[in-house]
């Protein structure tokens, strides 16, 4: 279970989010870099587990359940967090999105699964970008700060609504996928 190094990335993931939260509270200046170094290193991490994971040939069930899992807490953790400090409605509907999307493509899968039928709906090059462009946006969102003039607050606010039309979009894909199934499950019933 644990005795892969992917997995204990991911496991680290998950350890992180408290640290994450710790710091992006801490009230020092640099508590919200930090915050934003930490989240940088777990959405690393999310990269660095599959694709050792698939060079190492250790892909594992328990793997395969714990990833989205990690990575799920992780988002929610952090938009829950840029929503208090900024409760904006501009900023609650692109993370009420990102956080049903989620949701509702978890209970997807899973349907899917019980029907035998997982690979309809498993992981896409879209969901691959939309996963990008969440954790760049929430990560320039926690950094706030500006960059040689560069108003990364702002830019990782645009680059939020983008990931959340990726995101919608990507749930239509997958519903899309799941659709001949869905219709052929009512049917039965």
């Amino acid at each position: 279970m644990l005795s892969n190094i992917p997995n204990l990335l991911t496991l680290l993931r998950i350890l992180l989010i408290p640290v994450f939260v710790v710091c992006f509270f801490l009230p020092f200046e640099w508590g919200r870099t930090v915050a934003a170094a930490v989240f940088m290193v777990a959405a690393l991490t999310d990269w660095l587990d599959g694709y050792l994971a698939r060079k190492w040939n250790q892909l594992s069930a328990f793997g395969a359940f714990l990833d989205p899992v990690a990575d799920k807490l992780m988002v929610a953790a952090a938009l829950l967090l840029l929503v208090q400090a900024d409760p904006s409605p501009w900023l609650v509907l692109p993370a009420l999105v990102i956080v049903s999307r989620e949701i509702t493509i978890s209970a997807l899968r899973e349907w899917m699964a019980e029907l035998g039928e997982r690979a309809s709906v498993a992981v896409s090059t879209m969901g691959k970008v939309k996963t990008t462009a969440q954790m760049g946006a929430i990560t320039l969102m926690i950094y706030q700060q500006d960059l040689y003039n560069l108003p990364l607050y702002l830019i990782g606010y645009v680059l939020l609504y983008v990931a959340a039309v990726l995101t919608f979009w990507s749930m239509v894909i997958y519903i899309k996928a799941a659709w001949p199934s869905l219709i052929n499950d009512s049917a039965q019933q």
